[in-house]
């Protein structure tokens, strides 16, 4: 039997799951797991696809990205190795080395887990 964690407000055991919610009896506080996740400070990152990204990761860029100062831009299938996670940089939350290109920031909605 799965159990729902306390109630983060008040830790009341006795929490019940509802449309995707947890929800405490005693003060009627609603909360989901994502939010839990951001406020312990763990940021998941997924892929395009949905598949959760951690740092090392080799990719895929699955559609063609133009690369500001550059005039050929980043194809379709171009494998990039050992990715690094960042936070606090706008959308681009990958920082990564791609040959032929050197160091840039990637957006997480542009890649595919290799």
């Amino acid at each position: 039997m799965d159990e729902t964690p306390a109630c983060p407000l008040c830790n009341c055991e006795f929490t019940y799951e509802l449309s995707g919610l947890f929800v405490c009896p005693e003060c009627a506080h609603e909360w989901s797991v994502q939010v839990d996740d951001a406020e312990v400070g763990e940021k998941i990152i997924r892929d395009a696809v949905g598949n959760i990204l951690v740092d090392g990761d080799d990719v895929t860029i699955v559609k063609d990205v133009k690369v500001k100062g550059s005039s050929a831009p980043l194809k379709v299938g171009t494998k990039v190795r050992g990715i690094r996670l960042v936070q606090g940089s706008g959308d681009h939350d990958i920082d990564a080395k791609v040959d032929g290109f050197g160091p840039m920031m990637l957006k997480s909605s542009v890649v595919k887990k290799a």
